[in-house]
């Protein structure tokens, strides 16, 4: 079975590029400036920002559910992205390189399995889920912050 994972999509978010920061705070957001790579994952592209890029640090719903598991956290956005990453069979760099919580949801937006794995296992582990038939997608999060980082459903 292959899995299909997706990067946010950028529309909801452009209109706050170039904001100043006051305009920003108001919104809940404030600007970065990347100064190393790995450490600043874009949740669009799926790719950690070089150095000197500026990013969005804003609070997320990754988990809208009118149940108990309904969550946000903080990710961060690299201001002007424009490509979401789409792909099937391909685990995205900024996934790659980090440990990743992967849980399980059913059509009811409930906790149905999770499972850790890192490196080369992260394929399987998302292949392994996704076999369960209760599960209708996954939410892959980076497992030391705790941060969503993508959705994963089969393809």
């Amino acid at each position: 079975m292959d899995f299909r994972i997706r990067g946010l999509d950028p529309a909801p978010f452009r209109h706050l590029w170039g904001l100043p920061a006051a305009a920003l705070a108001a919104a809940g957001a404030e600007r970065h400036v990347a100064d190393c790579r790995p450490g600043f994952p874009d949740r669009v592209a799926l790719v950690d920002a070089a150095p000197g890029e500026t990013l969005l640090l804003l609070n997320f719903v990754h988990q809208p559910a009118a149940n108990p598991y309904r969550a946000s956290h903080a990710i961060y956005l690299r201001e002007g992205a424009e490509r979401a990453f789409d792909a099937v069979g391909v685990i995205p760099p900024a996934l790659a390189i980090r440990p990743l919580s992967l849980r399980a949801f059913d059509a009811g937006d409930r906790l149905v399995g999770a499972e850790l794995a890192e490196g080369a296992a992260q394929a399987g582990a998302i292949r392994a889920l996704l076999a369960d038939p209760r599960v209708r997608y996954l939410q892959a999060h980076y497992a030391r912050p705790g941060c969503y980082a993508a959705r994963i459903e089969r393809a």
